[in-house]
């Protein structure tokens, strides 16, 4: 009887969606060829994803030797610009890489069809060419031209390399291409009221460098948003490695450039934008000639770009960045309410938190990736190991960060400024910062997953639902606790993104139906 129990309760196991977050938890660490899989696409993704944080930290160091207000006016500047490039950014990279995933996924599987139908048709042939000759020739010479004839099939000429047809990575790439071009123009003409937005009023001297230098790295957006179309083509294919090496070659670029434009040629916050523009055009020109070798961009049709389907999924998801945005640049803005001190500090600590919380951006690739693939066959069993396995991955990556921060940052503060009073506020931030790294990590990991199921609708509207309750804590608990009601809001924030992500797989809903 306590053995019939026992399964029963084995079973109801099995079927409960909630013990997929820790199926095969021992194997987490496991080299098999899932974690190899893994492993190739989201290590050199991390590495990418990071890097253009890397360099904005690097613009913040050197900055941050000109003086505070320089340092404070450009962090508002920094802050604005990717949030306005986020909210066209992610829907695009998010649909592009769950697009070109599935259309290469379906292409492959209809090339090893037609290869096996091509194969099975060839050895009919033989059988029939065997029986005919045996009536014709002894039994010793037609097995020798039995085997004549086997290895003329295997010796049947191929073409070694031949592009993609891939319809949704050309409409990546005009998309991204027209809006780079509306948002350069949105921020160069808009920069003033934009920065008034953020809390830098017309008689702030922060106005006068921060102005400067959103303009100037505004005309690099078109540059920006086609390389990252073409970042979301490459990772559909699994391949992250092509992005790493342009985005080392151009962030290498940015860094070497900073210094000689900044303090040789001293041009001051012009130069670090100047030197981060430049960067991102060669990067942009390194991707699509890589692209260019691997992908046939022009359709033979108008209607294969698939415009209406990219629109309809690119709405949802950008209600969800317009939700995450404004949620951001609103804690960025109160921090600037606060003086150039406190959102001195905060740039600090909020590039650090971005930039270390992208490192779990790569594991969210990889399982987006993996499971567009997965779905697109509807491998399901591989679609539940690859969503534990990145899940599990995630979180301890957020706990390894965790600990590198509470202690790294005490002492790596003083890179980014030398004033005494940001350095303090800077030490209250890094609790903050370091502690809620797991639940980063977890909320970027779902993010990738529920896009790898395509529950793109479901990602709009639990944002949307997020962030607006987030909203209500950070304006009451900022007026109430100034820089640390912030954090305490943020934090918040970055809680309920991770819990929306459980909520939708822990009851198996949605795509994840199969669960139970």
């Amino acid at each position: 009887m306590a053995e019939k129990v026992g399964f029963i309760v084995a079973q109801k196991r099995k079927k409960n969606p909630l013990f997929v977050l820790f199926k095969d938890a021992r194997m987490v660490f496991q080299f098999d060829e899932l974690g190899k899989e893994i492993a190739q696409i989201a290590l050199p993704a991390a590495l990418a994803l990071a890097a253009d944080p890397i360099a904005s930290l690097v613009d913040t160091a050197f900055i941050g030797h000109i003086g505070p207000i320089e340092l404070a006016a450009v962090g508002v500047s920094i802050a604005l610009f990717n949030q306005v490039l986020r909210i066209a950014i992610f829907p695009l990279v998010s649909i592009t890489t769950s697009f070109v995933a599935e259309e290469d996924a379906k292409a492959m599987a209809k090339a090893n069809l037609q290869v096996k139908h091509e194969s099975e048709d060839l050895e009919m042939a033989s059988v029939c060419l065997n029986d005919e000759t045996e009536e014709l020739i002894p039994r010793a010479d037609s097995e020798e031209i039995d085997q004549e004839s086997k290895t003329e099939t295997f010796d049947i000429d191929r073409p070694e390399h031949h592009k993609r047809h891939i319809p949704s990575a050309s409409s990546a790439l005009i998309i991204g291409t027209v809006l780079g071009i509306f948002q350069a123009i949105f921020l160069i003409f808009l920069a003033k009221p934009l920065l008034n937005y953020m809390g830098i009023k017309s008689d702030s001297p922060m106005l006068h460098p921060a102005q400067q230098y959103l303009k100037l790295r505004s005309l690099g957006a078109p540059a920006v948003l086609l390389s990252l179309a073409m970042q979301g083509v490459f990772r559909g294919f699994k391949d992250t490695k092509t992005p790493l090496y342009a985005t080392i070659a151009g962030d290498g670029t940015n860094i070497i450039l900073d210094p000689i434009f900044i303090f040789v040629f001293r041009m001051g916050v012009s130069g670090a934008a100047i030197a981060h523009v430049i960067s991102q055009y060669l990067i942009s020109a390194i991707l699509f000639w890589k692209l260019t070798q691997q992908v046939d961009l022009l359709p033979p049709r108008f209607k294969d770009l698939q415009f209406e389907r990219f629109l309809k999924n690119g709405f949802l998801l950008l209600m969800r960045v317009v939700a995450a945005t404004f949620c951001v640049t609103l804690a960025a803005s109160m921090a600037a309410h606060e003086g150039p001190t406190p959102m001195a500090a905060f740039q600090v600590c909020l590039q650090v938190w971005l930039t270390t919380s992208l490192l779990a951006d790569g594991l969210a690739v990889a399982g987006q990736a993996i499971l567009a693939s997965a779905f697109a066959n509807s491998d399901y069993e591989k679609a539940k190991a690859t969503a534990s396995r990145v899940l599990q991955l995630g979180f301890i990556l957020g706990l390894v960060l965790a600990i590198m921060l509470g202690f790294g940052l005490q002492f790596g503060a003083k890179l980014f400024t030398k004033d005494d009073n940001v350095l303090r506020l800077i030490s209250i931030g890094i609790p903050f910062v370091a502690l809620t790294q797991p639940i980063n990590a977890l909320a970027f990991v779902f993010d990738g997953i529920n896009f790898g199921a395509s529950d793109f609708l479901y990602s709009g509207y639990s944002m949307v639902t997020v962030s607006l309750f987030s909203i209500l804590c950070l304006l009451v608990l900022s007026l109430r606790h100034g820089f640390v009601g912030i954090w305490f809001a943020l934090t918040i924030f970055m809680s309920l993104r991770a819990f929306a992500g459980f909520l939708r797989i822990g009851t198996g809903s949605g795509p994840w139906k199969f669960l139970s």
